[in-house]
Formats: C-alpha cells, sequence, structure tokens
C-alpha cells in the first residue's frame, strides 16, 4: 500500500527519487580530494550538449515510440547521431564537426517531428515496457519523461559552460 494518499504527488515522488539515485550513482566513484577541484580544460562543449539533445530526443520521442522510418533520414543523419551519441567524446576541433547551425537545424528538426508524432500515439501503447534508460515507469511513457529529465540535467552543463565562457547566467 502507497503512503501517498495522490497518485500526482506519488508520480512526482517517483521523479525526485529517481533524480537523487542519479546523482549518487554520479557521486559514487568520486574521491574526496575530487570535491573542491576546478578543472583547468572542461570535457565538453556547447556544441556536443546540443548534438547530444538531438539525438537523445530522437531515440527517446521518436525511435524508441515507433521504430525507424524513412523520415528519419531527412532528420537527422547516422554520422550525426553516432558523433553525439552517449559515451562520445567531444571533438574541439570545429573542422571535425557539423558546423553549430546545422547542429541547431537537427536540433530543432528533431524536436518538431516529436511534437508532431506524440500527440498521435496510441495511449495504450503508452504502457509497454521497454529498457532503460527511462524515468519513473519501465515504459514507453517513462522514456518520455525521461527526456524531459535528460534535457535537465544537460541544460544544467549549458549552464555551467555559459558562465565558463563569460556570460551572464539566464534568469
Amino acid at each position: 500500500m502507497s503512503m501517498f494518499q495522490s497518485t500526482r504527488l506519488e508520480q512526482a515522488w517517483r521523479q525526485v527519487q529517481f533524480a537523487r539515485e542519479y546523482t549518487l550513482s554520479l557521486l559514487a566513484d568520486m574521491e574526496p580530494g575530487d570535491w573542491f577541484r576546478q578543472p583547468a580544460e572542461g570535457v565538453t562543449h556547447l556544441a556536443w550538449q546540443v548534438g547530444h539533445l538531438a539525438m537523445a530526443e530522437y531515440g527517446l520521442l521518436l525511435f524508441r515510440q515507433r521504430g525507424r522510418q524513412p523520415v528519419d533520414s531527412e532528420i537527422m543523419s547516422g554520422k550525426f547521431r553516432k558523433a553525439f551519441s552517449k559515451g562520445t567524446t567531444p571533438d574541439p576541433h570545429p573542422e571535425n564537426n557539423p558546423s553549430g547551425d546545422e547542429i541547431l537545424k537537427v536540433f530543432h528538426r528533431v524536436h518538431a517531428q516529436a511534437a508532431e508524432e506524440l500527440p498521435r500515439f496510441d495511449d495504450a501503447q503508452l504502457d509497454e515496457p521497454i529498457d532503460m534508460p527511462y524515468a519513473v515507469y519501465p515504459t514507453r511513457l517513462g522514456s518520455v519523461l525521461f527526456c524531459a529529465h535528460h534535457e535537465m540535467l544537460h541544460a544544467g552543463q549549458i549552464g555551467l559552460l555559459r558562465r565558463l565562457l563569460g556570460k551572464a547566467p539566464v534568469r
């Protein structure tokens, strides 16, 4: 029996718990001396963050929901997906990457396609099981929820990059 009287509150708490578990996993292998260490050079850049968000949104909101479709090659190339997948190392050389403008175009195309397709998904399909990554529920709906969480995580990294580049925080 749940301790919550509200299902909505329970769902919100599950999201809090998911975030806490993820944070703890990030901290698990950190040494005491790392807590106040300030790296001289970062390990990422804005282009990789935005490209990664585009690739992840495609994976979570389109591919995992309805499989690969012919339109997908017009939205994002396989080369783009591979360059910005989880675990890739951001390449700091602009000549080895798509331009910032092209990355933004892909970022916007993926989002527009997701906005077009998601409303057409059958509600019953959202309960179908999937493997990680997901948030709250191990279902297609959980994949949608994770997309929001994942973007917030990278938004934080983008915010930090902004500050390191001398930009004021966004209010």
